[in-house]
């Protein structure tokens, strides 16, 4: 899947589940926001809209197209 697809997606209301240097990861979104959940720990980043998600929200201190190559969805 490209970025730009993912980022789409998102945007629509979809959740994706994916793995980064083997840890899981979840996006997801309900009616007060969008969400980035690390999976073994809970550790959950919250933002009102999609873009914001992908502007803010932070994985070892990088933005999720900043580590798009290394991610397996």
């Amino acid at each position: 899947m490209e970025y730009s697809e993912l980022v789409q997606r998102v945007g629509w209301g979809e959740e994706f589940q994916f793995y980064y240097q083997n840890e899981e990861y979840w996006i997801s979104t309900n009616k007060e926001g969008y969400y980035l959940t690390r999976g073994k720990d809970s550790f959950t980043q919250s933002f009102q809209t999609a873009e914001e998600l992908f502007k803010e929200g932070r994985i070892d201190g990088e933005t999720i197209l900043e580590l798009w190559g290394l991610v397996e969805i």
